[in-house]
């Protein structure tokens, strides 16, 4: 039994034996592969030391370096880093934020950030000597890694040239940035256009840069940055009804000022219904909007061209009488020489030239009172009116108010003339053409000239003639005056022959032919009797005295002592059509 046992105890101490050794065969092999291992990790590490060209596998901001010495990797770094771009958007929504439309993404080149291909040389040198410089043992990791996976290398600032980064960013930022757009309209002949507000943004430079920065550095191709708000005005309805509504004007001229009125349009729309639509439209949108349109037909720019370019009628007198008289004329006429008439204005002698006062400069002069001739304060401001008139008719002006005298004057054709008065008759006429015109007078040697400028825009010209339908002759009356000689006469009163005169407008073509022959007016000239004055009779034996002329008409040229039965220019009941029109007309006064 001993025997068995000790056999039994040799056996298993036999087994014992055996799997102690084993486990020492298992630790020895895994060192040794340990041991191989680590060479063979030394081996590569060494090999990549030694490595005169990148790692394969190896990219520089994704272009492929692997295998390419430092001048074969710059070569292909600058045939296409440079051209790479970055992606840039604006974080925000614009629709629903007051913008036109979503802002579209910008883009920047890597060349346009100072990653020139100047600069390729030095990205590669400096890749290859991180390469080349890391510690031993990292780098057989290193190239472990790219068999499997390529080996991205990024950019840094020291990569750059940093004027060019910042340049680059500061004009991304300006070209990404949008002004404000106020809300707008626009009329056209048919319509109103509206054009919604739309806001504007700032991109922050500094911001930019460094999300750039940070995007290059990560080898991102897109970045998205945040920006400011810039508020946009918003349009008024009520302000664009405001500005095109009312009357439609042409443009005008302000004397005062010296300067051309612009022309206003005249438009008619529902503001109601523009304001709902403006509110439905998308920002920067244009809508338009239904409106009655009346656009004017000349333009600032249009009159600009052709302002007083024309003289249209002209009418010249002689200035005659007593130097009160004359003075009175001079100061009239200057009263209203420059005036300025837009289309659709009405003159008026008596508003323009005002009270003839003492004050003002004027003095007395022969004037008609009730019929008798009387020194007057302001007599002979007739003929400056009357030489206007006749202007006008000649410039085929539209009269609105005109008077013939109570006598016929001897300075101006027969009904031709018009009487004005303080707190009486005036003389107006309204500026019919489509342009501003300008009325101008000078005296001069004894001359009166007044013209009328503005734009002439037919070849219409006016020659104006009369006809003489009746004529009153006048009587004498003697009247017994005691304080005159037995016998003597004196003539009191000077007479008047009496007509009455129809005178027609006659229009003319550039060729000549009438156009047009309308009646203008009617004067009725009174007549006014020889008043004698004669002394007591005289004894038998004595002889009568002839009358001896009065002087009341001698120094007033406003009237003739007579006038022939019928004018020098009556015209038949078909006028004759005259070579050519006369501008000016000039009388010499009475003589008398």
């Amino acid at each position: 039994m001993d025997r068995v046992a000790n056999e039994n105890k040799q056996i298993h101490m036999g087994g014992s034996r055996t799997k102690k050794g084993g486990g020492n065969a298992l630790l020895i092999a895994l060192s040794l592969t340990a041991v191989i291992m680590a060479g063979a990790y030394s081996a590569l590490c060494a090999w990549a030391g030694s490595r005169t060209v990148f790692y394969p596998n190896e990219t520089i901001q994704g272009v492929s370096v692997g295998g390419l010495s430092v001048d074969q990797a710059a070569q292909v770094l600058a045939s296409s880093l440079p051209g790479q771009t970055i992606s840039v958007a604006t974080a925000q929504k614009a629709a629903a934020e007051g913008w036109a439309e979503e802002a579209e993404p910008a883009s920047i080149t890597l060349a346009e950030l100072g990653y020139t291909t100047e600069r390729c040389q030095g990205i590669a040198q400096r890749h290859f000597d991180e390469q080349s410089s890391a510690p031993f043992f990292s780098r057989g990791a290193r190239v472990l890694s790219i068999l499997t996976d390529s080996g991205e290398g990024g950019l840094n600032p020291e990569d750059r040239d940093e004027d060019i980064f910042q340049a680059g960013a500061a004009r991304l930022a300006e070209d990404m940035a949008r002004e404000p757009q106020s809300g707008s309209y626009e009329v056209t002949d048919s319509e109103i256009l509206l054009t919604k507000q739309s806001n504007g943004r700032r991109i922050g430079v500094n911001a930019l840069a460094a999300a750039l920065d940070r995007a290059v550095s990560a080898g991102e191709r897109s970045v998205q940055i945040e920006f400011d708000r810039r508020e946009a005005e918003e349009l008024s309805i009520q302000d664009v009804y405001n500005a095109v509504s009312g009357e439609m004007k042409n443009a005008g001229y302000d004397a005062a000022a010296g300067a051309i009125i612009p022309e206003q349009m005249g438009a008619s729309f529902d503001t109601a219904s523009a304001q709902r639509a403006l509110a439905s439209a998308a920002p920067g949108e244009t809508i338009s909007i239904p409106a009655d349109i009346q656009m004017p037909e000349i333009t600032a720019e249009d009159l600009k061209a052709v302002l007083f370019r024309d003289l249209l009628g002209e009418c010249t007198t002689h200035v005659g009488g007593t130097a009160a008289r004359v003075s009175n004329v001079k100061l009239a006429s200057a009263a209203f020489d420059g005036t300025v008439l837009n289309s659709g204005d009405i003159f008026s002698y008596n508003d323009t030239v005002g009270q003839r006062t003492v004050e003002k400069g004027y003095k007395a002069a022969p004037a008609y009172v009730q019929g008798e001739t009387v020194d007057e304060i302001g007599g002979g401001v007739c003929q400056p009116s009357s030489t206007l008139y006749y202007a006008c008719l000649l410039a085929n002006l539209e009269i609105t108010e005109r008077y013939a005298h109570r006598y016929i004057p001897n300075y101006i054709t027969r009904g031709m003339d018009a009487t004005v008065s303080w707190g009486g008759p005036d003389y107006r006429f309204t500026n019919n053409t489509k342009y501003p015109i300008k009325v101008t007078a000078k005296y001069e040697n004894a001359y009166l000239t007044v013209q009328i400028w503005g734009t002439k825009t037919d070849d219409l010209t006016v020659k104006m003639t009369y006809d003489t339908l009746s004529t009153t002759p006048f009587e004498e009356v003697e009247q017994l005056d005691p304080t005159l000689a037995p016998g003597a006469r004196q003539v009191k009163v000077t007479p008047y022959t009496g007509c009455k005169v129809k005178t027609y407008r006659n229009v003319f073509d550039g060729s000549g032919a009438l156009v047009s022959s309308e009646v203008e007016a009617i004067s009725d000239y009174k007549s006014r009797n020889r008043l004698v004055l004669v002394g007591p009779p005289k004894s038998e034996g004595e002889t009568s005295t002839p009358a001896i002329p009065g002087t009341p008409a001698e120094q007033n040229p406003d009237v003739p002592a007579d006038i022939p039965a019928s004018g020098p220019a009556e015209i038949p009941a078909e006028p004759p059509v005259p070579e050519e029109p006369p501008a000016v007309v000039v009388i010499p006064p009475s003589e008398e």
